[in-house]
């Protein structure tokens, strides 16, 4: 009765074995990859505008850069169809000669646009250019929804090519096969954010921006081995 408890730790302390070994190839493996390329519109896009001041107040400095930022996020939210929230905001000291003493203070606050509409994110980058901001860049690429449906549609697409290309190499010499192995991946090639002046920090005339949003390439490969079975 002293020894009953060994049994359990026994049968937990053996060791598991597999079930056996994979099967091994009998036939040619052929391994081979295709690609499926989809255009989908660049439907969301972004916009980072900002204003820059220094002087030797920072409270001063801060209070008058809350101001502008606010008739900013003000002007931002007149336009429909966009999307506006306040960006970080950052100071740093400027120091005179010999880097001893602080002469100055500089500060930058920013604010970040988005819309799905591109002419109303212009006309919003205008307003804000006619005031005292800047616009620091301006992208656009598809819509999470939009690449996310782009790539399911191409995945589909790109399994069935590889076993369409997979049944003509069998046909052609005259085998039958059967999938040994198979990866599936995507890419995407979106645009870059283009840098607008840092100097157009100007009053004029508030005119939409001239854009063009433009299209993107979802890419789906797939690349797999097959056995061909005499």
């Amino acid at each position: 009765m002293k020894r009953a408890w060994l049994l359990p730790l026994l049968l937990i302390a053996m060791p598991t074995f597999a079930a056996g070994p994979a099967t091994k190839p009998v036939g040619t493996l052929v391994d081979f990859r295709v690609d499926v390329q989809r255009i989908v519109p660049n439907d969301l896009g972004r916009a980072m505008a900002f204003a820059e001041m220094t002087g030797s107040d920072p409270a001063a400095v801060a209070h008058k850069l809350k101001a502008v930022i606010a008739d900013g996020l003000a002007a931002a939210k007149s336009q429909p169809g966009i999307t506006v929230k306040s960006g970080g905001t950052h100071s740093w000291p400027i120091y005179g000669k010999g880097g001893r003493s602080i002469e100055s203070w500089r500060m930058r606050s920013d604010l970040l646009l988005e819309s799905r509409d591109a002419a109303a994110l212009s006309a919003a980058v205008g307003k804000l250019q006619g005031g005292q901001l800047a616009i620091g860049n301006i992208n656009f690429s598809p819509a999470p929804e939009t690449r996310r449906k782009a790539d399911d549609e191409a995945t589909i697409e790109a399994i069935e090519a590889f076993n369409a290309k997979a049944a003509r190499i069998a046909a052609t010499l005259k085998r039958t096969y059967k999938i040994r192995m198979l990866n599936v991946s995507g890419t995407g090639h979106f645009p870059q954010p283009y840098p607008m002046a840092r100097t157009t920090m100007m009053a004029a005339e508030a005119a939409p921006m001239p854009v063009e949003a433009g299209e993107s390439n979802v890419t789906v490969n797939v690349s797999g081995q097959i056995e061909l079975i005499d």
